[in-house]
C-alpha cells in the first residue's frame, strides 16, 4: 500500500473523528474517549485478574486507561489532530503496516464492566476501527467491580459467570437473566458448555443481526443487540437467524422494532382503565385525518369449543351480544379448537385471508401466535385476552374482577356465622392477589373479625373437603363466567347443614360489553387516538364495573340488609366514590400498605404480590404448582420474571 493511500485513509478517519466530536458536543456528551482512571476508584473494585491474550471486539473499546493522549481522539477513536502532525505520521505508518503484513503486536488494555480501556496501543485501535475490524488481539487485565444490588453490577456478574460456558465476549445484555434466556432460546440446558463450532455458528449469524440492529438505529437505544435478539427469537424461529439474508433480517427486525424499543421504557405497558373517549376534531381534521372504517370484519379465536368450555362459552356469548349490538356494522366469524404451537398461526392467517380486520384471541396461550401474526400483518388489529404483555403489536384485555370480589367479600363476611370464610384462588398470576385482597377487605368491612382461609386450585388437595373439615360453611369458589350458567358451586355459596349448596353471589364477566365498546372505539377512531398518545408502550385494557364489563350476580334469597349493602357498594364503585383499596391495609408481615389516604394506581393493583393480614395462607411458589398450571404461570405469573432459568422453559 502506498503512503498516499494511507494518507487518504487518515484524511477519511480525521473527517469521521471531527464529525463525531461535533455531534457529541451538540448532544452534551463527552467528545473524547473515556478515561478509566477518572471514573474508577479503589472502593469500586473487588480485585484484578490477568486474562492473558484475548481477541476482543473493537466496538467494546470505549476509552483509555489514563488521560495521556486521549484528547487526540474523538470518542469513537477516530483521530482529531491535523495531518501535518507527528501523531498523524505515526498513524499513517501503522495504517500501511495493517494493510501490508498486518498489525501483529497486541494492544494492552483493562476491562471494566465489559468495556475495554487501552493502556498501550491507542493508534492501533484507531487504525483498526477506521477499517471496521471486528476484533483485535489484546493482553487484558480485568477489574472486577465490588458486588452490589445495582442492576448493572448484577448483569455484569451474570456475564462473568456465563463466559466459561459460552466463550462469548461479544454478546452482552442490559438486563438480568439474558444469558439464561439465550441458552433456552437456543435449545441448550442452563449449564450447557458451548463447543467451538456452536460458538462460531452463533457468532456468524449474530454479526448479521448486529448490523440489522444498527441499521434500524439501535445504537441510540439503551439496549444491546443481544437484548433485541431475545425479542426477535420470541417471534421468529432460530433457523431464520441462520438462513435469512441481511436484507430479510432487517425487514423481520423492523416488523417488531416497536417491541424492541419498549424494552428501553421504564413503563413499557400503559394500562387503559376505561373506554377511550374520542373528541370531535372538527370537519377539517376529519377530512385530513385517517379514514375511519364504517364496517369491520371480526374474527374470534378460541382454544376450545364453547360447548365444552365455560370460558369459551362466556366469550362466545360476548360475541353474540356484539353481533346484536352492532348489527349491520360488523361481520363476525368464529374459529374454535385453535391450539397454540399447532394450528394457531395457520388459523389466524386463514381468518385474515377471509377478510378479518380485527382478531380477538380469547386465551393467554395464544399470545405467541398473535405476536407472529402481528409482525406479518401490522395493519390488523390484534387483541389477546391476557394482562401485562409488553408487546406493542398485540393489545391485551382483561377485567378488574377485583371490584366484584370486594362486593362478594362483603356478602361473605356478613353471612359467615363463625367469622371464617374459605377462598379458592385460581393461579398466582397478575391480578389474582388483588382479587383475594379486595375480597378480604370487603369481608372485613362487613365483619371486622373475619378470617379468610386461602387455598389454590393449582396446588394439590381438594379445597372444599378441606374447608368442610375445618367447619367453614361460607366459601368463595371460581367466579361465574356468565350469569346464565348454573350457579351451584360458582362464586360465593353456603354449605347448609344437610350438605346442600345455597348460592349467595358471584362476580361475572360481561365480555359482550367489552367487545361492543372496543369495536365502537375502533370504528370511532379511539384505537388510533390511543396509538398517537402512547410512546414506546404496549396497551393493556383493564376495564371494570364502570364500563359494564364486570358485574355481580346476587341471589334473591339474601337478607335484605346484605342485598342493600351490595347495592350501595356497587353504586359507589361505579361512580368512583368507593375504592376497595382506599382504606387502612396491613399485609401478612405486619407492614402498613395503606394508611387510608393513598390511592393505588392501576399498576400497583395489577402487580400486587402480597396478601392482607386477615388472609391465612400464602402465594404458592412455582415448585408447589400442579404441572398443568405451570405453563399459565410462566406466561402471566406475578413472579414470572424471577423464575430460575431451568423453570422458565423455552421462549414463546
Amino acid at each position: 500500500m502506498s503512503r498516499q493511500e494511507a494518507n487518504e485513509q487518515y484524511a477519511k478517519a480525521l473527517k469521521a473523528g471531527q464529525k463525531h466530536y461535533r455531534e457529541c458536543v451538540l448532544r452534551g456528551r463527552y467528545p473524547y474517549p473515556q478515561v478509566l482512571d477518572e471514573i474508577l476508584d479503589d472502593s469500586m473494585a473487588a480485585g484484578r485478574v490477568d486474562m492473558g491474550l484475548l481477541s476482543i471486539p473493537t466496538e467494546g473499546i470505549v476509552g483509555a486507561k489514563a488521560a495521556g493522549r486521549a484528547s487526540a481522539f474523538a470518542a469513537n477513536f477516530m483521530p482529531l489532530l491535523a495531518a501535518n502532525t507527528e501523531f498523524a505520521a505515526k498513524w499513517v505508518e501503522l495504517c500501511m503496516a495493517h494493510l501490508g503484513e498486518g498489525i501483529r503486536d497486541p494492544i494492552r488494555c483493562y476491562e471494566y464492566m465489559g468495556r475495554f480501556y487501552v493502556q498501550e496501543g491507542n493508534k492501533r485501535v484507531s487504525v483498526l476501527k477506521s477499517y471496521g475490524a471486528p476484533a483485535i488481539d489484546a493482553y487484558v487485565t480485568r477489574i472486577i467491580p465490588a458486588y452490589s444490588q445495582d442492576q448493572a453490577i448484577q448483569v455484569y456478574y451474570e456475564f462473568l459467570n456465563s463466559v466459561p460456558m459460552t466463550g462469548l465476549y461479544q454478546v452482552r445484555f442490559s438486563q438480568p437473566g439474558g444469558f439464561a434466556k439465550l441458552q433456552a432460546a437456543l435449545g441448550f440446558e442452563p449449564d450447557h458448555v458451548w463447543t467451538k463450532e456452536e460458538r462460531q455458528r452463533f457468532l456468524s449469524s449474530y454479526t448479521y443481526f448486529q448490523e440489522a440492529f444498527r441499521k434500524l438505529g439501535g445504537e441510540s437505544l439503551p439496549l444491546t443487540p443481544a437484548d433485541a435478539l431475545l425479542v426477535w427469537l420470541r417471534v421468529y424461529p432460530l433457523e431464520d437467524l441462520k438462513n435469512q439474508s441481511a436484507q430479510d433480517l432487517v425487514k423481520s427486525l423492523s416488523a417488531i422494532w416497536a417491541d424492541v424499543k419498549v424494552l428501553s421504557n421504564p413503563a413499557p405497558i400503559t394500562v387503559s382503565t376505561s373506554p377511550q373517549e374520542v373528541a370531535d376534531k372538527g370537519l377539517l381534521n376529519r377530512l385530513l385525518g385517517a379514514v375511519r372504517p364504517n364496517h369491520l370484519n371480526i374474527a374470534f379465536i378460541n382454544e376450545r369449543n364453547p360447548v365444552d368450555s365455560d370460558w369459551a362459552s362466556a366469550h362466545d356469548q360476548g360475541r353474540q351480544y356484539l353481533e346484536q349490538a352492532l348489527a349491520g356494522k360488523i361481520r363476525v366469524r368464529t374459529y374454535n379448537k385453535v391450539q397454540p404451537g399447532e394450528n394457531a398461526e395457520a388459523v389466524m392467517e386463514q381468518a385474515i385471508a377471509e377478510g378479518a380486520q380485527v382478531l380477538f384471541a380469547t386465551t393467554p396461550p395464544l399470545i405467541a401466535a398473535c405476536r407472529k401474526i402481528a409482525a406479518k400483518h401490522p395493519g390488523i388489529r390484534i387483541l389477546n385476552c391476557s394482562v401485562s404483555m409488553p408487546y406493542t403489536g398485540v393489545r391485551t384485555y382483561y377485567s378488574r374482577i377485583y371490584e366484584g370480589k370486594f362486593i362478594t367479600g362483603a356478602i361473605a363476611g356478613a353471612m359467615a356465622q363463625n367469622d371464617r370464610v374459605g377462598y379458592v384462588a385460581s393461579y398466582p398470576i397478575f391480578g389474582v392477589p388483588a382479587g383475594i385482597n379486595a375480597f378480604a377487605l370487603g369481608a372485613r368491612l362487613a365483619n371486622p373479625r373475619v378470617r379468610i382461609q386461602l387455598h389454590w386450585s393449582c396446588t394439590p388437595g381438594n379445597a372444599l373437603d378441606l374447608f368442610t373439615r375445618q367447619g367453614i360453611s361460607v366459601i368463595s369458589n371460581r367466579d361465574i363466567p356468565t350469569p346464565e350458567l348454573p350457579q351451584q358451586q360458582w362464586g360465593v355459596f353456603q354449605v347448609l347443614p344437610d350438605r346442600s349448596i345455597q348460592p349467595l353471589a358471584s362476580p361475572y364477566w360481561h365480555w359482550g360489553k367489552f367487545y361492543e365498546k372496543m369495536v365502537r372505539s375502533i370504528l370511532n377512531g379511539g384505537w388510533d387516538d390511543l396509538d398517537a398518545q402512547r410512546e414506546k408502550q404496549a396497551v393493556n385494557y383493564w376495564w371494570g364495573m364502570s364500563s359494564g364489563v364486570v358485574d355481580v350476580l346476587t341471589h334473591p334469597g339474601l337478607p335484605d340488609g346484605v342485598l342493600h349493602l351490595a347495592e350501595i357498594l356497587k353504586r359507589g364503585i361505579v361512580d368512583g366514590s368507593i375504592d376497595p383499596f382506599h382504606r387502612l391495609i396491613r399485609s401478612q408481615d405486619g407492614a402498613l400498605r395503606n394508611d387510608g389516604n393513598q390511592w393505588y394506581s392501576p399498576e400497583e393493583i395489577l402487580y400486587m404480590d402480597w396478601l392482607c393480614d386477615c388472609v391465612d395462607g400464602d402465594i404458592p411458589p412455582f415448585d408447589r404448582l400442579l404441572p398443568m398450571s405451570q405453563a399459565m404461570v410462566r406466561l402471566q405469573g406475578i413472579y414470572r420474571d424471577r423464575l430460575p432459568p431451568e423453570k422458565e422453559g423455552t421462549l414463546l
